[in-house]
């Protein structure tokens, strides 16, 4: 706890092993990085790929959960990147991190390690009328990363029997897991989200393999249906980082 009362400060966001910063990234801390950091399954990884790792609240999560994995972050958008890196820096886990500034294109291309674990919390908007700025346009708009892009770019990192995790809005997941589907990747794990038990479904946790295994499929409500409290099947996975739980 002595490193959250060192770190708690204006501009992100405190957790209780760690702070990310966040005021020089166009996409801020929230529920949708948390979902993906608290859920791909990293047990068993030895190196993950963090791809548009954006404040690097992922890979910190990663790190965090595992801690013999070693974590690549690639992030397109300079300020993020460098605000990624000293988040990383002021970790307990920095040795064990890394922020490349590059264009995932680029880096697959020339990379040569290879990762057990893929995680992306990607673009997911179509091309429309334009953000305030041209860096959250990046990282909310599919035309600098398309998920073909993305895929193709996660098949070339990935070893043979690794996984790739996405979190996605619901219809777009539906999406890209048939796109992927046609692409030769497998659904190995699907949690359809659901803000509460009565309400449809408006994010996915997707996990693809390039080889075929039973899919998991199960659902997670966010809130109890009466209330603004946190079901205890979404508390079990935030309890080791929110603060007041």
């Amino acid at each position: 706890m002595s490193n959250v009362k060192k770190n708690y400060r204006k501009g992100g966001f405190t957790f209780k092993q760690f702070f990310v910063g966040h005021d020089r990234c166009a996409m801020k801390v929230g529920t949708d990085g948390v979902l993906l950091g608290a859920w791909a399954p990293v047990q068993q990884a030895k190196r993950a790929l963090d791809i548009g790792c954006g404040s690097g609240l992922i890979a910190l999560m990663l790190a965090q959960r595992n801690p013999q994995l070693l974590i690549d972050a690639v992030e397109l958008d300079n300020a993020a990147a460098e605000q990624a890196q000293e988040n990383f820096t002021e970790s307990k886990w920095a040795g064990r991190l890394r922020v490349f500034a590059q264009d995932i294109v680029e880096f697959s291309a020339v990379n040569p390690q290879q990762y057990d674990l893929i995680v992306s919390n990607p673009p997911y908007f179509e091309p429309s009328v334009s953000c305030s700025t041209e860096q959250r346009d990046q990282a909310r708009y599919t035309a600098t990363l398309t998920h073909e892009t993305l895929l193709d770019c996660a098949k070339q990192c990935l070893v043979a029997d690794g996984v790739l995790c996405l979190v996605l809005p619901y219809e777009v997941g539906e999406k890209v897991e048939i796109m992927a589907n046609k692409e030769g990747w497998f659904t190995a794990y699907r949690i359809n989200i659901q803000d509460k038990s009565t309400t449809a479904f408006h994010r996915m946790l997707l996990g693809l393999k390039l080889t075929f295994v039973e899919p998991n499929v199960s659902t997670l409500a966010l809130k109890e249906v009466d209330s603004q409290v946190y079901t205890e099947d979404f508390q079990q996975l935030i309890r080791e980082f929110y603060l007041k739980y």
